[in-house]
């Protein structure tokens, strides 16, 4: 190393520069080079100019992420080349929103796919079989929903966001038959919720849990479910922008929710409205909106399920928890699985710590890990009926 020092110094300034430019080059040349290259065949129903989005771990699964578009050969390929962070990815194509998402030939939902990256470069030739749009109805898949979930609006209004949307309702097995009046749970992600046959990466069988519990002594609960925005998803379930995601009107669907949404669930359905009686639940950004929600309303809501959430997305979140304080007893049930990321328990451990220091008690915390979880709906799905049974039991 020295030697190689002194040869430098030793050359003309010009020589110097010359030395200097073939260095860079050569790195920049090997930082070009370690990318991975994914190389698509698409179903024969696609045509070339009909886009191909890629969403994964690595860009927030965002469904139309411009940044990862495909582009088309003559060949018919579809190819895409980025630089993911180091580690496991997870992935699936889109055409632009998860209605629109790759599934198996026969119309199933496919699994997440996964490649590691190391750093070096990698090309991979891979098929998508076909399109969820596409096949639904060759397929004629049936609905998985209990008979106790409704759709109770399919274009319900949004005054603070001048948009509509799809809400569910699941009503508890006696709520026809007697004049009983029920906690409510705001749930996110209404696609995922009740219907397999909607959701774009599995159900959580929330129907199927409730009924279970409730036929074992179970006072029963109705659960409010919000379709997602798909492309406002982002937008809609982070109160604070990302340099790299944007988002940040959070704080605008929470308004829905408490100043319209469930003002109408109240009049028109036979609810316990009390704050003690309300809560909120999401996964992802949804559990980091969830949480928001709580702690920004907690004359409204007395509990939240905070599921996997993205308090990654802005470090903001954890100053203003401290100064939002508590106001209100709560309960808080985290959840997180060691698979997910290497930042996940860490991240609800720091959130944890905040709210004993803004004042709530150890007995209205719980934090519950499990090794094997992972970022995904059969993760939340296995631990929904724990998580409702500590809020609501």
């Amino acid at each position: 190393m020295l030697s190689m020092q002194k040869k430098f110094f030793n050359l003309p300034i010009a020589g110097r520069m010359i030395f200097l430019i073939i260095v860079s080059f050569s790195t920049n040349v090997q930082l070009i080079s370690a990318q991975i290259t994914l190389n698509i065949t698409a179903p024969g129903t696609h045509k070339l100019d009909q886009h191909i989005y890629l969403a994964g771990n690595f860009n927030n699964w965002n469904p139309m992420d411009s940044n990862y578009l495909l582009l088309s050969n003559e060949e018919g390929l579809f190819r895409v080349t980025f630089t993911p962070p180091h580690g496991k990815l997870e992935f699936k194509f889109t055409k632009g929103s998860w209605n629109e998402v790759e599934t198996q030939a026969n119309g199933e939902d496919v699994s997440n796919r996964v490649l590691t990256y190391d750093g070096g470069p990698q090309t991979h030739f891979l098929t998508i079989e076909g399109w969820k749009d596409e096949l639904t109805s060759i397929q004629n898949k049936k609905s998985t929903s209990a008979s106790n979930v409704l759709i109770m609006r399919e274009d319900f209004f949004m005054p603070q966001l001048n948009r509509n949307r799809k809400i569910w309702i699941y009503l508890p097995p006696d709520y026809e038959t007697t004049q009983k009046h029920y906690p409510v749970l705001y749930m996110h992600d209404g696609q995922n919720l009740f219907d397999q046959s909607l959701a774009f990466s599995g159900e959580w069988e929330v129907d199927e849990s409730l009924n279970e519990v409730f036929q074992n002594g179970d006072s029963g609960v109705i659960v409010i479910g919000i379709e997602n925005g798909d492309t406002h998803r982002i937008d809609e379930y982070t109160p604070w922008q990302h340099p790299k995601y944007g988002g940040g009107n959070g704080h605008n669907y929470v308004n829905f929710i408490v100043k319209t949404l469930k003002p109408y669930i109240d009049k028109v359905y036979r609810t316990k409205p009390d704050r003690v009686n309300t809560g909120i639940m999401g996964s992802s950004l949804g559990g980091l909106i969830s949480f928001y929600a709580a702690m920004k309303h907690q004359d409204v809501f007395g509990k939240a399920g905070v599921l996997s959430p993205s308090f990654w997305y802005s470090d903001e979140v954890y100053d203003w928890a401290e100064r939002e304080g508590k106001v209100y007893d709560m309960q808080f049930y985290f959840l997180g699985g060691e698979m997910e990321s290497k930042t996940l328990i860490d991240e609800i451990n720091a959130m944890v710590t905040v709210l004993k220091m803004a004042g709530f008690e150890q007995d209205e915390i719980k934090m519950v890990t499990r090794s094997d979880g992972k970022h995904n709906e059969q993760f939340w799905r296995g631990e929904f009926k724990d998580c409702y049974l500590w809020l609501f039991g």
